[in-house]
């Protein structure tokens, strides 16, 4: 019994993880010939303080994550996936990515880089990858540094 996947979102924070995902994404949606959605959140609890001293933070951190996106989605079409399309949400990753942006697209393959936070952080309030995994409605493929 084979597994087609016909949405696939991949999960884009600028690191290198992240590229690798794409990278893995790409194949999985030309194999398939799924659609894939690249997201990003533009995680806000860090702009509670920056704020303050940078009122501009917020324009900023969109127009880094468009032009990043449309870096990314260029490089999925040029690779051979017809249909790419990026979307930037607001908030926290842990939530927005498996309770709202899976949802919302029917998504049914997450793909996502292992990199987190550091241990402490890690187990104090956990991954972003940790998280998507637990809470997603669907399949969920981490892609960890390649050593």
């Amino acid at each position: 019994m084979g597994v087609k996947y016909d949405h696939i979102l991949v999960a884009i924070d600028g690191s290198q993880e992240s590229q690798w995902a794409l990278e893995k994404s790409i194949e999985i949606a030309k194999r398939n010939n799924a659609k894939l959605l690249l997201a990003h959140v533009i995680d806000t609890r860090s702009f509670l303080l920056i704020d303050k001293y940078d009122p501009d933070i917020a324009d900023r951190a969109n127009k880094l994550a468009i032009d990043m996106l449309e870096k990314y989605q260029t490089q999925a079409i040029a690779s051979g996936v017809v249909q790419v399309q990026f979307e930037i949400e607001y908030g926290s990753p842990k939530v927005k990515i498996p309770k709202e942006i899976a949802k919302k697209h029917d998504i049914d393959l997450i793909v996502c880089g292992a990199t987190g936070m550091n241990a402490v952080e890690r187990f104090l309030i956990g991954s972003v990858s940790e998280h998507i995994t637990r809470y997603s409605p669907c399949d969920v493929l981490i892609v960890r540094t390649q050593k």
